[in-house]
C-alpha cells in the first residue's frame, strides 16, 4: 500500500483527467454548464470486485469497463457525453503500480469519448475493490429516448451481436460442465469472448440514430432476453423472437455448435451493453441506413406486439424454456 495521501492521490492519478468544469479537482463540487438548448441525462453504476469483475483483472480493463457501461447507457438514450464522477474505494493492498495503470486507462477512455472527470471520491475500502461511475450527458431539450414507449408492431432491433459476454464470462470461470465445449473452441473465438466480458463497446455512434428514430431504448446490460421483456411490458407489450433472427458472433456461433444448451447463457447472460430499441417499420429503412452510416450493425430481431406475456423465443424445434429471463443481483 502506498504512503500517499488522499489529496495527493487525487493530484497525483486524476487531476489530469479533469476537465474543465471539474475545476482542477481542488474544489468540493463541479460546475458544469450544458448546451443551449439540452437537458441532462445522468446513470450511474456501481462495480464490485468478484461481482462485476475478476479481483485479478487488469487496472486498465477495468477503469475501462467502467466508464463504458454508463457510457452505453447515455447512448441508449440518445445523449451525448458530458462527463463523470467517479468514486473509488481501494483495497487495503492497492499500490501506486495498479492505480497509474487504472487512471491511465481511464484517462484514455476519457479523451476517446470526449467524456472528462469531473470530480468524485476515493476511499479505502476494509473489503473488495469497488467503484462506481456517473455518467453525465445531453440531449436536445424534450429528446431523451425513453425506456417505455414501445408500441404495437414496432420493429425490436439490436445492435452488434449478442451473448459474447456471457459466454466470456463462463470461459473464465471454466466450470466443469463447461470443459469440452471451451476445449474444442478454436484460440481467437476464445479470445474474441473473453475480450467481449472484459471490455465493453459502448455504442455511442448510434446515439443520434436512436434519437431520432426510436419510440423506446435501453442498453442490454442483464441479458437479452431480460431486458426486452423489461422494455415490452412497460407498455403492455410482448413479442415472439425467433433465436435463428438474434444476431451472433462467429465466436459465438463456433461455441453453439459445440454445446447447442448454450443458447441459455447467450440469451439470457449479460453485459452485452448493445443498443435495443424499439423502431416504426415506416422508419426502419432511414434507421438502417443511419446505422449504416456510423459503421454500428444494427439487426431486427422482431415485432412488438400487444399481450402481457413475457416474450416467447423459438428455434427451429419449438418455443426454448429460459429458466432465467435476466442476471439479477437479488
Amino acid at each position: 500500500m502506498s504512503g500517499l495521501s488522499e489529496d495527493d492521490l487525487i493530484a497525483r492519478f486524476f487531476a489530469p483527467l479533469a476537465g474543465p468544469a471539474g475545476l482542477g479537482l481542488i474544489d468540493d463540487a463541479a460546475c458544469l454548464t450544458p448546451p443551449p438548448g439540452h437537458e441532462l441525462v445522468l446513470t450511474t453504476d456501481m462495480l464490485i470486485a468478484g461481482v462485476h469483475f475478476f479481483a485479478d483483472d487488469p487496472p486498465d480493463m477495468i477503469a475501462k469497463k467502467a466508464l463504458r457501461v454508463n457510457l452505453s447507457d447515455l447512448a441508449a438514450k440518445g445523449a451525448e457525453p458530458l462527463g463523470f464522477l467517479l468514486s473509488l474505494a481501494l483495497p487495503q493492498d492497492w499500490t501506486e503500480t495498479w492505480l497509474a495503470g487504472f487512471a491511465t486507462a481511464l484517462g484514455e477512455d476519457a479523451k476517446g469519448y470526449a467524456c472528462a472527470l469531473l470530480g468524485g471520491d476515493t476511499v479505502k475500502s476494509p473489503g473488495a475493490l469497488s467503484l462506481s461511475i456517473t455518467a453525465i450527458g445531453a440531449v436536445p431539450q424534450g429528446h431523451m429516448v425513453p425506456r417505455p414507449g414501445v408500441a404495437d408492431g414496432d420493429l425490436l432491433y439490436v445492435s452488434g451481436t449478442i451473448g459474447d459476454a456471457g459466454l466470456g464470462l463462463r470461459l473464465a470461470r471454466a466450470q466443469e460442465e463447461d470443459r469440452i465445449w471451451i476445449a474444442d473452441l478454436e484460440a481467437p473465438a476464445q479470445a474474441h469472448l473473453r475480450l467481449r466480458y472484459q471490455l465493453p463497446q459502448p455504442r455511442l455512434g448510434l446515439n443520434l440514430a436512436v434519437r431520432h428514430y426510436a419510440h423506446a431504448a435501453m442498453d442490454i446490460s442483464d441479458g437479452f432476453a431480460g431486458d426486452l421483456g423489461k422494455m415490452l411490458r412497460l407498455t403492455g407489450m410482448s413479442a415472439e423472437i425467433f433465436i435463428a433472427d438474434v444476431p451472433l458472433s462467429d465466436a459465438a456461433r463456433q461455441a453453439l455448435v459445440r454445446d447447442p444448451a448454450l443458447i441459455i447463457p447467450i440469451l439470457s447472460g449479460g453485459d452485452d451493453y448493445e443498443i435495443l430499441c424499439a423502431i416504426a417499420p415506416a422508419q426502419a429503412a432511414a434507421f438502417e441506413r443511419a446505422a449504416q452510416a456510423v459503421g454500428v450493425t444494427v439487426t431486427p430481431v422482431g415485432r412488438a406486439r400487444r399481450g402481457t406475456t413475457v416474450p416467447i423465443f423459438r428455434s427451429a424445434q419449438g418455443p426454448v424454456l429460459l429458466p432465467l429471463l435476466s442476471y439479477s443481483h437479488f
